[in-house]
């Protein structure tokens, strides 16, 4: 139990609500135990009636039921008149079949009441459990917006979307039918235990001794349960990673004809699921009958010593009290039976809560350590910066400086893995350098408000993301709404030179977009997540890579329309292509992590180095096409 007390601050967020619901089922449970009282009283009726029969007429009385009694105050009936009369035989009989009648309707009114309060109980103690699931759906997924980058390379999306979804589905089990349930059993069980004992405390005592056997049988099956339960869960964790990778890889699949292995590996991690499954479902099945023997045996147990008692005379029993104590044991078969179910789902909800909190536990290892840039011009300096990857240890930068002021254009290539594009990851903040210092404006980019330095780069990723929603919301990604967004998204679209594609889509501006902006081409995304970047008018802008889609004449094209964009905006250019480069104010070359070389277009061609080399084999690639 102990990894679902964290759920303990939403019991207290809906405290009144469960304490309503604790009622409900107190109020419930107090009709449905003194309806096996009114049973006892009729079959009691019934035998006494048959027992004055054989009575001489002057000496035939028959007792007022005591349940019986509440309905003289509510109706002003004469019983009392009514039971003197008994001098024929058809009157005794009369009276008994009425009195009897009288003990049914009150019978169906408790039953009544039984079952208004019991609706009751379910809609303030299921619709708890649906408000809190909502709650906690919220709290994982607004926790997994606030982690870093490294946690996702971690973690899988199918185990992240399983522990929202699965994960948070069991737990929610736990909060309403396993609660509703235990609640029920304990006052259902305090309540017909008092009316047996004070009925009869020795026939009690026979009646619950199978329960400490039961009680052992819980508490060893529980923890075989809870084992079984994780494995379960870490097994719907791998099918629906499996079932991600494969829907999202489709086009790799599919351009391999590789689709029997995928069907061959998901069917194999399916078949572990269901092994999984049938082991937690033998021990639930096992469970079940295990319980109902117990309670049987409990019926049983009420027959049999009642039945002896009642042979040898004992005054305390009667007939009605053996009805009465199997009525009593027959409504706690459920509840007991219940349990082996309840526990099932607290173990399972534990088994998941584990999952939940892992992540909750979780702390990003990027977060605001002060506010101190109230505005963001764009000056950025890198004084001796080095970074390594976390998990591999890769050493990505080593010892990088140089200042690009507000408003500057800086240009950075060299060839795949030199560090480009980590160079950028660090300066939106996705990874903290692992020595040196970064600085905007002059203030360390640890002493910035993280949606403030976001808020102001524009990035446009080297691997293009689009959502599944119209050209123009993925455009407008960013706004907040406003009268001129749709002016906006049509300029930036315009400067990304995508606007004319879109206007000759059918629905235009309007024309909905596969998964991951399948739809489109790798240069028409590429145009759409560079107009997504400026539409927000941002102080930085950050181009990674984000023309290598587009044809050299595109490229010319898109940066005559962006230089205009950039005017006055610190841009950062990451890119292979010299042509992309060759303006901008300063241009760094990267190799294996360190700069190699720096300066401009003309003196880096002048001085024969790395950069003049790329530049060769691109204009040679040129002539070759």
């Amino acid at each position: 139990m102990r990894p679902l007390l964290k759920l303990n601050p939403y019991f207290a967020k809906y405290r009144w609500h469960m304490v309503l619901g604790v009622l409900f089922i107190a109020l419930s449970n107090l009709f449905a135990v003194y309806a096996p009282q009114v049973v006892r009283e009729a079959i009691d009726l019934i035998a006494e009636g048959v027992r004055q029969l054989s009575l001489p007429s002057e000496e035939r009385q028959l007792p007022v039921p005591p349940m019986l009694q509440l309905w003289v105050g509510w109706t002003g009936l004469d019983l009392e008149g009514r039971l003197h009369e008994l001098s024929s035989d058809d009157a005794v009989k009369g009276t008994v079949v009425w009195l009897a009648g009288m003990l049914g309707v009150l019978y169906l009114v408790f039953a009544l009441l039984k079952g208004f309060f019991m609706f009751l109980m379910r809609q303030t103690i299921i619709v708890v459990s649906r408000l809190i699931e909502y709650d906690l759906k919220n709290t994982v997924f607004a926790h997994y917006q606030r982690l870093d980058r490294a946690f996702y390379k971690r973690n899988s999306t199918g185990d992240l979307m399983n522990r929202i979804s699965e994960d948070v589905g069991k737990v929610r089990m736990y909060l309403g039918p396993a609660v509703m349930y235990t609640v029920n059993l304990v006052v259902l069980f305090v309540m017909c235990i008092g009316f047996m004992l004070h009925v009869n405390p020795e026939l009690t005592l026979w009646t619950l001794a199978p329960l400490p056997v039961m009680s052992v049988i819980i508490y060893y099956v529980s923890d075989v349960i809870n084992r079984r339960s994780m494995d379960v869960q870490e097994q719907q964790s791998r099918l629906s990673t499996l079932a991600q990778e494969s829907f999202s890889g489709i086009r790799v699949l599919k351009a391999y004809a590789k689709e029997p292995m995928a069907v061959d590996r998901f069917a194999s991690a399916a078949s572990s699921y269901r092994d999984s499954s049938l082991a937690q479902a033998k021990v639930d099945a096992l469970f079940m009958p295990a319980i109902m023997l117990l309670i049987g045996l409990s019926t049983v147990l009420t027959i049999f010593v009642g039945g002896m008692k009642l042979i040898s005379g004992d005054p305390s029993v009667t007939v009605g009290n053996i009805a009465e104590f199997v009525i009593y044991v027959n409504m706690l078969t459920w509840p007991f039976a219940s349990v082996g179910w309840v526990t099932s789902l607290i173990q399972q909800a534990s088994a998941s809560m584990v999952r939940i909190n892992e992540f909750l536990d979780t702390e990003p290892a990027i977060s605001g350590q002060g506010d101190d840039l109230v505005e963001v011009k764009g000056a950025i300096t890198f004084q001796h910066v080095s970074f390594s990857y976390p998990d591999t240890g890769i050493k990505a930068l080593q010892d990088v400086s140089f200042h690009v002021p507000a408003g500057g254009t800086l240009a950075i290539v060299g060839h795949t893995g030199s560090g480009k594009s980590t160079l950028a990851e660090l300066i939106g903040r996705l990874y903290d350098a692992t020595s040196g210092t970064i600085l905007i404006d002059g203030v360390p980019i640890q002493r910035i408000d993280l949606e403030r330095l976001r808020g102001q780069l524009g990035v446009v990723p080297q691997d293009v993301f689009l959502f599944s929603d119209s050209i123009r919301q993925n455009i407008a990604f960013r706004l907040d709404g406003g009268e001129d967004v749709e002016e906006r998204v049509e300029n930036a679209a315009r400067a990304a030179q995508i606007h004319e594609n879109i206007i000759d889509f059918p629905n235009g501006y309007d024309t909905q977009l596969g998964e991951r902006g399948i739809t489109l081409s790798g240069g028409q995304k590429q145009r759409v997540s560079i107009a997504r970047a400026i539409v927000g008018r941002p102080r930085i802008l950050l181009f990674d890579d984000a023309l290598s889609a587009v044809d050299t004449a595109t490229e010319e094209a898109i940066l005559r329309e962006l230089r205009s964009v950039m005017k006055g905006r610190t841009t950062i250019i990451i890119s292979h292509r010299i042509s992309a480069v060759r303006d901008a104010d300063h241009i760094l070359v990267l190799e294996r992590g360190a700069i190699a070389e720096e300066g401009t277009h003309a003196s880096l061609l002048a001085r024969g180095g790395i950069y003049a080399a790329l530049h060769e084999e691109q204009l040679l690639a040129e002539v070759r096409d």
